[in-house]
């Protein structure tokens, strides 16, 4: 069996450049033509691009790829196109096709894993009733692989992560701690007792995400991956030029015990220090757990809400109908104060 970490220096969605520095790459003096028909593109740091049919709906186009996560090329192919699919969901839409993108050490690793990557890949897209219609392969010196996925959204249904209103209530559809324990297995510490938690917390879809989009009572959506959950709801309070409070008891996690466990031995990747690093200083004083969890970049996680509070109870109800469990609030959205995110 071959060990796909082994073969990256990083791994899922901690590979993702750190917020600051991305922030750096992306400026530009260019004066780019105004479409008025591009209604979501770079300014907003969204989920993907959403362009304008003129028909009353919108296509929207993202794109997803990082080196290994787990060792099991399947299940890395499932996890990288989960991931990808997540942003056409996160938008309130619903994906119709996907393009693999695929880098392989042809020279290192057996050309037969790349194709059983791809098998995952085509089970990801099966689970999400879309094809997988083609792609794009290149010889690399590390595994990489991800789709570049369209999808449709009736604009009336499209969510952004600038909507979110004074009041809101947020909720996290899937727990955190992916990074601290597939860091774990980059490391060889990981027990086999934990050696699927992380892996079937990934290969779930956010599907939810297209019923979501149909509710007038969720102003704001976006999905939590390589920046953390405080990246990610920085983006959140940043687009709606407000600011929230999180309870950090009330985040759901993997398995708390698991997860101090690991993190007694140093087990968190190298992008919890990045994103600290890049957005620390919007945040509230954080105890070392707090930061080592809330900014553990996390790969195909879940879906962050801004729910209004008047409807907060059938969000719950309607969430558990769907098989995610009964979801407890986070925090809330909350007027601007000295910092964007205050945890207590």
């Amino acid at each position: 069996m071959v060990a796909l970490t082994q073969y990256s220096h990083g791994a899922g969605c901690g590979c993702k450049i750190a917020p600051a520095v991305l922030d750096g790459i992306l400026q530009t003096s260019l004066q780019m033509p105004h479409d008025a028909r591009l209604i979501v593109g770079n300014a907003s740091k969204d989920d993907a691009a959403v362009y304008d049919l003129g028909d009353g709906t919108g296509i929207v186009s993202t794109t997803d790829f990082f080196m290994p996560i787990v060792d099991d090329p399947v299940d890395f192919g499932r996890i990288a196109s989960v991931n990808a699919i997540s942003d056409v969901y996160a938008m309130g839409g619903r994906p119709m096709m996907a393009i693999a993108i695929l880098g392989w050490p042809i020279n290192t690793v057996p050309v037969e894993a790349a194709q059983l990557v791809l098998e995952g890949a085509r089970m990801a897209c099966m689970d999400a009733g879309i094809p997988l219609a083609g792609g794009h392969s290149i010889d690399s010196p590390e595994p990489i692989f991800g789709l570049a996925v369209t999808g449709r959204v009736d604009l009336k249904h499209l969510k952004t992560n600038t909507g979110a209103r004074e009041g809101d209530v947020l909720f996290l559809t899937k727990p955190l701690g992916i990074g601290i324990l597939t860091t774990a297995q980059k490391k060889g510490i990981l027990k086999s007792e934990h050696a699927t938690m992380a892996r079937d917390v990934m290969c779930v879809l956010n599907r939810a995400g297209e019923t979501f989009g149909t509710l007038p009572y969720v102003h704001a959506m976006t999905d939590v991956t390589g920046f953390g959950l405080l990246g990610h709801l920085l983006e959140l309070c940043e687009g709606a030029n407000l600011s929230a409070e999180i309870v950090s008891d009330d985040v759901p996690l993997i398995d708390r015990a698991v997860l101090h466990e690991y993190l007694t031995q140093k087990s968190f990747p190298g992008g919890t220090t990045r994103n600290f690093a890049s957005y620390g200083h919007h945040v509230s004083e954080l105890s070392e757990m707090q930061k080592y969890i809330l900014c553990d970049p996390q790969t195909s996680g879940g879906l962050l809400v801004s729910v209004d509070p008047a409807h907060a109870e059938e969000f719950v109800s309607l969430a558990q109908t769907m098989g995610l469990g009964r979801l407890h609030a986070i925090g809330r959205i909350v007027s601007n104060g000295s910092k964007r995110i205050t945890v207590r």
